[in-house]
């Protein structure tokens, strides 16, 4: 009896293992940093993990998981409730789309998959904090934050392969 319920143990934190670790980088990109205005155009390692985990193991970052994460991001950032949320779905729904194309191929075309997807979750990004401030909101800091995210990825990439590897790994 031990053992079996060790092996569910084992199964439950192997499930639960991506999405702690987007948990976790939600809460390193609300650690603010002493940079001016950092906050405007901090990375989305939300939006590289959301990426990233829907391309190679979909079935352990569901569409409930990234809808929780989005309206936390948001709750932590002080963001329109329910923007992120929308913007990550869209961004799953885009990688599941594509999934077949990317999934297996070389790192390049990993990355330039997420550098279209990611410009597209940029530009919802702005296009719904325009609508929520009912102003047209200046795309500058936008067009920063998107390309840091898409500079970062290959490093937040990396750690995630890593982290995979750690959850394939036979016990």
């Amino acid at each position: 009896m031990r053992l079996a319920f060790w092996q569910q143990f084992d199964l439950w934190a192997r499930q639960l293992w991506p999405f702690l670790l987007t948990f976790l980088l939600l809460l390193a990109s609300a650690v603010p940093l002493p940079v001016p205005a950092y906050a405007a155009v901090a990375p989305s390692f939300l939006a590289m993990a959301v990426y990233f985990w829907t391309l190679h193991r979909p079935n352990l970052m569901p569409s409930s998981a990234v809808f929780v994460l989005g309206l936390l991001q948001d709750l932590i950032s002080g963001a329109p409730v329910g923007a992120s949320a929308i913007v990550l779905l869209a961004l799953r729904f885009a990688v599941l789309s594509q999934r077949r194309v990317l999934a297996g191929g070389s790192f390049l075309a990993v990355w330039a998959g997420f550098i279209v997807n990611a410009s597209g979750a940029a530009f919802l990004s702005w296009v719904l904090h325009s609508i929520a401030y009912a102003t047209l909101l200046n795309p500058q800091p936008a067009l920063f934050q998107f390309l840091l995210t898409v500079g970062l990825y290959p490093s937040i990439g990396w750690l995630m392969v890593r982290a995979q590897h750690a959850l394939l790994k036979p016990t």
